[in-house]
């Protein structure tokens, strides 16, 4: 619902087009990993041009009617998978285009006029977090030549309390003790670069399975981190919430990472 109700975690990603443009330029390519977009091994999809996929139902009929139509990025396809290669990693191509909502609802707010294009990435779901980093890990030589590397899923997500609790009667319901935990466990562990505990959160964070029954929508956080470094701090850029337990928290990683919280310090003040 974020597409039709930004909140603050809509508003956030307004100005983070922005801010990314005035920190780096604008990105040659968005190279996305999302949480919806899974496969038995990693596959691009190499379409030349995509569309909005509408991988959800029960929701506001309004969400139907919204597009996002971005080129595609075959020739990075290409090049990426030479890369990964390279690293020993096997990647498949498939011609086949479409964005899920993780990846077409940031990007509508973030560069509505769908000039950027985009090389959605699926990803395994049953690799473990530090598998995930150092396949992320591989992607780092992408920063140097424009591309994006982003990450989309959600901090804290588990859509049983939510339904359990009515979708729209308590969208402003205050934060439970269980998801403020495991996402300042998150903060502090990135803050601190304590990669083997995250690495290891199933065990070692509070209440980590009651805030992700099942870890997909956590584990592109892992890619996003490894295309970073691991010898800089998890940086966050936002955190907001939903229901009392959706976190929506935005990270940056990276030794760049201060410049992008810096032009969006700057773009908050100048709205």
């Amino acid at each position: 619902m974020t597409a039709l109700e930004p909140r603050a975690a809509g508003a956030f990603m307004q100005r983070l087009g922005p801010a990314i443009d005035a920190a780096f330029g604008r990105p040659k390519a968005v190279l996305a990993v999302s949480a919806h977009t899974l496969a038995r091994a990693p596959v691009l999809l190499a379409a030349p041009q995509h569309q909005a996929v509408y991988d959800f139902g029960g929701f506001d009929d309004k969400l139907y009617t919204l597009r996002y139509d971005a080129p595609g990025a075959p020739a990075l396809a290409t090049q990426l998978q030479a890369l990964l290669g390279a690293a020993g990693i096997d990647v498949h191509r498939a011609e086949q285009g479409g964005l899920d909502h993780g990846i077409w609802t940031p990007l509508r707010f973030m560069w509505p006029a769908a000039d950027v294009p985009v090389l959605p990435l699926a990803f395994v779901p049953t690799w473990s977090p530090q598998q995930l980093f150092d396949f992320g890990a591989a992607l780092a030589p992408l920063a140097a030549q424009g591309v994006l590397v982003m990450g989309s899923g959600s901090i804290t997500h588990n859509l049983r309390r939510v339904f359990a609790s009515g979708l729209h009667a308590h969208v402003e319901a205050p934060e439970i003790a269980e998801s403020a935990a495991f996402r300042q466990w998150m903060l502090r562990r990135g803050q601190d670069r304590d990669w083997d505990a995250l690495f290891d959160y199933r065990k070692a964070a509070p209440h980590a399975a009651d805030m992700h029954p099942t870890d997909e929508h956590l584990l592109p956080w892992y890619v996003a981190a490894g295309a970073g470094s691991r010898d800089s701090a998890a940086l966050r850029l936002h955190d907001s919430l939903t229901f009392g337990s959706l976190g929506m928290d935005s990270y940056a990683f990276g030794p760049t990472a201060p410049l992008l919280l810096h032009a969006l310090a700057r773009t908050t003040e100048a709205t």
